[in-house]
């Protein structure tokens, strides 16, 4: 029986050479950038993520003989993180850009690799369509590839595959920057701060020396001090704390994906912020409520808090549940599940709640009214779960719905 260290070096040994079996070449040059980064600069280390790491600058150097997949790609090209891999695992393809109609990166098998520069110094798709029939190869956009489904990102996307220039530099810059978002997540998130966020995210990335975390650390700091001013009643000034800090919320994994610097450990620190905080900010706004001089009966007090906290636990625990048992996000089972994230209660919903009653001036019935919210997100969420297990019983497994709209399955 192989020993654990045999195995480890036998993997190793695997990786090396698959890494050695696949070049990349950067065809032209691009002194353009967006979010920080020289075009050229992604993409090798885009394709260094996935470990192809032999690059060559020089197309001549390519047309040695090598035994491995070579991939030709235009040195001022955007591309979207799952058409790194595509392109590898599709030898033969042509892939077009989305906003020229030219090829914007070919994968030469071994022995083809004039045939593949010559492709990809097409002038037209058309062009490139009649030379691939000759030559055995495919052209393909991006949407044809079969990865628009991104199961991290519980969203359904075709990839983006862009051509860099002066002229497009803002519109390839908010197809890089939406193309972060994820496809199920609260209102707020989707459809309020996506135009600020962009703009503070690329001054950020392209002006400052200011990282994911840091911000991620302001945001943590903005929590402490909206729990302070709600637990002293002042909830015009702790609404704008918390405001902030949901807005930077965005801004730090946007900050993150857009300029290439995502870690596991600001995954975990971004991510841990966001799961504990809500409660002691319900409960900080439960206690400012008396120097606020709007106090509830103790007893309502204390059950608005325990439904809230309560519901709030509850609902976190449906959705590893979910993950555990059915291997799927609940959220992105079905279009009325995915609806339903924009407005359940969760902390940007909540807030939307609590700042309306703000503005009223009666924080006590917005804790109310968050209360009552969370109870009824919390029955929902126990149907879904319900019909989802029974669901599973039935078929074996679940699909999600933007799954099987992006011809996924």
């Amino acid at each position: 029986m192989p020993k654990p260290q045999e195995n480890k070096t036998r993997k190793e040994s695997e990786t090396s050479a698959q890494e050695q079996s696949v070049r990349l070449v950067l065809i032209g040059t691009s002194g353009d950038s967006i979010f920080g980064r020289k075009t050229a600069e992604r993409l090798q280390y885009q394709f260094s993520r996935e470990g192809i790491r032999n690059v060559l600058h020089d197309p001549e150097q390519a047309l040695s003989h090598f035994d491995g997949i070579t991939i030709f790609v235009r040195a001022d090209a955007v591309l979207d993180p799952p058409l790194i891999r595509a392109l590898r695992e599709h030898p033969g393809l042509v892939l077009l850009a989305d906003n020229r109609d030219v090829p914007l990166a070919v994968v030469s098998p071994p022995g083809k690799e004039d045939a593949a520069l010559s492709l990809l110094e097409a002038e037209t798709a058309e062009t490139a369509r009649e030379r691939a029939r000759s030559e055995g190869f495919i052209v393909r956009r991006p949407g044809e590839l079969g990865v628009n489904f991104w199961k991290a990102l519980r969203k359904r996307e075709a990839p983006y595959a862009l051509i860099l220039s002066p002229e497009k530099k803002g519109d390839v810059e908010w197809r890089v920057f939406m193309g972060t978002y994820k496809g199920a997540t609260d209102f707020v998130t989707k459809r309020l701060w996506p135009i600020p966020a962009f703009y503070v995210t690329r001054w950020l990335a392209e002006k400052t020396p200011v990282t994911p975390n840091m911000v991620t650390t302001l945001s943590a700091l903005l929590v402490i001090i909206a729990f302070f001013l709600f637990w002293n009643g002042h909830y015009a000034s702790g609404l704008l704390a918390a405001w902030l800090m949901t807005f930077l919320d965005t801004v730090d994994g946007k900050l993150a994906r857009t300029t290439l610097t995502s870690s596991h450990w600001g995954n975990i620190f971004d991510h841990g912020i966001d799961l504990v905080h809500p409660p002691f900010w319900y409960w900080a706004w439960a206690m400012g409520l008396d120097d606020y001089g709007l106090p509830l009966p103790q007893q309502t007090l204390y059950l608005a808090l325990a439904v809230i906290i309560g519901g709030y636990v509850l609902q976190r625990i449906i959705e590893g549940v979910a993950i555990a048992w059915l291997g799927m996000e609940i959220h992105i089972w079905r279009p009325i599940d995915t609806f339903f994230r924009e407005i359940t209660a969760r902390r940007n919903p909540n807030l939307v709640i609590l700042t309306f009653f703000a503005f009223m001036q009666r924080p006590d019935l917005g804790l109310l009214a968050v209360a009552w919210w969370t109870g009824i997100c919390l029955v929902l969420h126990g149907i879904q779960i319900i019909q989802a297990l029974i669901e599973k019983r039935r078929k074996g497994e679940l699909v999600s719905w933007m799954a099987r709209e992006a011809g996924n399955v």
